[in-house]
């Protein structure tokens, strides 16, 4: 065979392989429509998780003051109770990237971060890998030194969390990425060019999050700042593609709805729609609610008074019935400048750890049921499982009540939404307490005798109290 014979063979042979390569690969890859995109299922693992950690910490910490807006308040819309803030405690001159070096970290030990959240009962976290002020937790090759790395901590702060994390728990580890930056000027520059321009996306949005997502894997991508402009500016279909076809997490990562104008509450793995949402109803798609222990602020503060931060029976409350209409929930704290949790948001977490505990089983995989509210009692929530026995093959429902109030005065509650279903019964019990309650039927549904209140509190069942009704299909 002739030499060039042989670079002929060679060249339709590399041609041949590399299209039947390509063809291969195409085959359930995304477009870069919202129809394409929008078809991608969600991965398992999110609908299963239900309950996760949010974490807003960046320079804010510092001040400490009024919320994590604390840049664009003070010397962009020049609030007048934060330019008093800065002029009784701060020196003339003094700039906003003056706190860089005060965000010390210095008591930050992300074992003891991942442990607590383990021990909270939730199965994934996420990180503000950056905030709208542009400063990252990682050290970025595109924020000019604005970093953890070369300012403030000198540490690569979500290597270490996103290390500890998955070497210390079984929990999922996730980002929030802020697209817009209050005072960029590349971002400044395209949006006086009504973002026909798109210098700060080619150069800061795009390469960032390529690095953030190659590097670090997350697993959740939890974008905002998007509003000001529609998603055609942000590429945000372009990322999408990228992200489902070819990024190192393609097959696991869920993301979020704020992509841009025209984005919110219709894209997205899972929909957002606004800060704190809790529609009450069960929605066609998958949602989450994202809420904050201090009720005024994601980040931390110094000026927080008690009144502020939910009650764990608040925390729980809004577990139940967000789980109850098919939503996760992702429940924020905001750590202080020296790398440490407040007592206050270690409480709380830790009395929704030992509740979930012992009602987990209510919340974790568990399925939207035909009704999410009872229709005789306020303030209890269904959830349900479908099991189906290996040896006899018979289905069977297992429906999970979660009553937020105690009935002292009868010791009993009424279930009305299981007035149709009363004669599939096979057994009710509590969670926690697993002797067979009694119940009996009645007009408006089934009553439901709770166990003796000194039992109850022997097991210190509190916040809410799960009842776990067999039914057979």
């Amino acid at each position: 065979m002739s030499l060039r014979c042989l670079l002929v063979c060679m060249v339709i042979w590399i041609h041949s392989t590399s299209a039947g390569y390509i063809q291969e690969n195409e085959v359930g890859q995304y477009e870069p429509t919202w129809e394409s995109l929008d078809s991608r299922p969600l991965p398992q693992w999110y609908d299963d998780a239900k309950v996760g950690i949010f974490l807003h910490w960046g320079v804010y910490a510092v001040p400490s003051y009024g919320s994590e807006w604390f840049w664009i308040n003070w010397q962009g819309s020049k609030y007048e109770n934060y330019v008093e803030f800065m002029t009784k405690n701060f020196k003339p001159g003094f700039t906003y990237q003056d706190f860089a070096s005060d965000f010390t970290a210095e008591l930050f030990n992300a074992t003891e971060w991942a442990l607590l959240f383990a021990k909270s009962g939730a199965r994934y976290v996420v990180l503000t890998s950056k905030h709208h002020e542009g400063f990252t937790l990682w050290p970025s090759k595109y924020t000019f030194s604005w970093n953890s790395l070369d300012v403030g901590p000198h540490r690569d702060i979500l290597g270490e969390l996103s290390t500890a994390i998955r070497n210390n728990t079984k929990l999922t580890f996730g980002v929030y990425y802020s697209l817009f930056e209050w005072f960029n000027r590349l971002y400044e520059d395209d949006k006086l060019h009504v973002f026909l321009k798109h210098d700060y996306v080619d150069f800061k949005v795009w390469p960032e999050l390529k690095e953030l997502i190659t590097k670090y894997k997350p697993e959740v991508l939890w974008s905002d700042g998007d509003w000001e402009a529609p998603d055609g500016y942000w590429k945000a279909k372009e990322f999408f593609t990228w992200l489902y076809n070819e990024s190192p997490v393609r097959d696991t990562i869920v993301t979020n709805d704020r992509w841009g104008i025209g984005t919110l509450c219709l894209h997205g793995d899972f929909r957002t729609c606004h800060d704190r949402y809790n529609p009450g109803v069960l929605q066609p798609h998958k949602w989450e609610n994202a809420l904050t222990i201090d009720k005024k602020s994601w980040g931390h503060r110094q000026d927080a008074r008690l009144e502020d931060f939910m009650t764990s029976e608040e925390l729980i409350a809004e577990i139940a019935s967000t789980v109850s209409c098919g939503g996760n929930i992702l429940i924020n704290v905001g750590p202080t400048k020296y790398g440490t949790i407040d007592a206050i948001f270690e409480e709380r977490l830790t009395h929704m750890g030992r509740w979930l505990k012992t009602n987990g089983e209510a919340i974790y995989k568990s399925r939207p049921w035909t009704y999410q509210n009872d229709t005789a009692t306020p303030n209890v929530w269904y959830t349900s499982k479908t099991l189906k026995t290996v040896d006899e093959g018979v289905n069977f429902t297992n429906v999970y009540a979660i009553v937020l109030n105690y009935p002292f005065k009868t010791n009993s509650v009424v279930l009305g939404a299981l007035d149709k279903h009363y004669a599939k019964i096979v057994q009710i019990t509590m969670l926690g307490f697993n002797t067979s309650l009694k119940w009996k039927p009645m007009e408006t549904g089934i009553q439901v005798e709770f166990p003796p209140k000194n039992e109850i509190d022997r097991l210190q069942l509190h916040l809410a109290w799960t009842l776990k009704i067999v039914l057979s299909t």
